[in-house]
């Protein structure tokens, strides 16, 4: 295994020229291309990845430790899969559908201007977490920890208050019906 500090990679296919197995600290990965790659068993920390595709990318086994997505594309990715031990993500402007989080714990995490379409948050602890102007079409919450946990500029979710701890959560009223959805009630503003 190698070891990476301080190291800028650009405009690399890595599919074409796999990324060597190892841990990488404050490196940065700038509009590279990992969809499909074999990423299981690295360790990176402290990273950035901007305008990056890790879509379907094998991530089995791997530690991700205060890492930072922008402008990414995300599609399909399995994090539970990844060490659970310091996995800590932030999102922004990025693409993270049909992904899954399954039993993960995000406590305080940042996600801005996301498309979370059909991303898999059961049992989930997103405890303080933000969703920040994202698109939560089709996400599944259940079982999942959302206490305080900020909904306030979310839409499109759908988050059954009976399945899921919700305390001092916030929303906002014109959103609020997304709570509501398995009453199947019309709320007029």
């Amino acid at each position: 295994m190698v070891f990476k500090e301080e190291e800028n990679y650009s405009n690399i296919d890595f599919n074409q020229d796999p990324l060597q197995l190892g841990e990488y600290e404050n490196c940065t990965f700038k509009n590279c291309d990992f969809s499909n790659a074999p990423l299981s068993n690295f360790v990176f920390f402290n990273c950035e990845f901007v305008a990056c595709n890790l879509s379907l990318a094998k991530i089995d086994n791997s530690a991700f430790r205060e890492i930072r997505f922008k402008d990414c594309k995300l599609m399909g990715l399995h994090f539970e899969n990844c060490k659970q031990f310091g996995l800590s993500l932030g999102f922004e402007n990025c693409v993270l559908t049909h992904s899954s989080f399954y039993q993960c714990k995000l406590a305080k995490t940042l996600f801005r201007k996301v498309q979370l379409i059909g991303v898999d948050f059961s049992e989930c602890d997103l405890t303080s977490s933000i969703f920040d102007n994202c698109d939560l079409s089709d996400a599944i919450f259940d079982n999942s920890m959302l206490e305080k946990t900020d909904f306030r500029s979310a839409f499109n979710y759908t988050i059954d208050p009976e399945r899921n701890r919700i305390k001092k959560a916030l929303f906002s009223l014109n959103t609020i019906s997304g709570l509501l959805t398995k009453y199947d009630i019309k709320i007029e503003h």
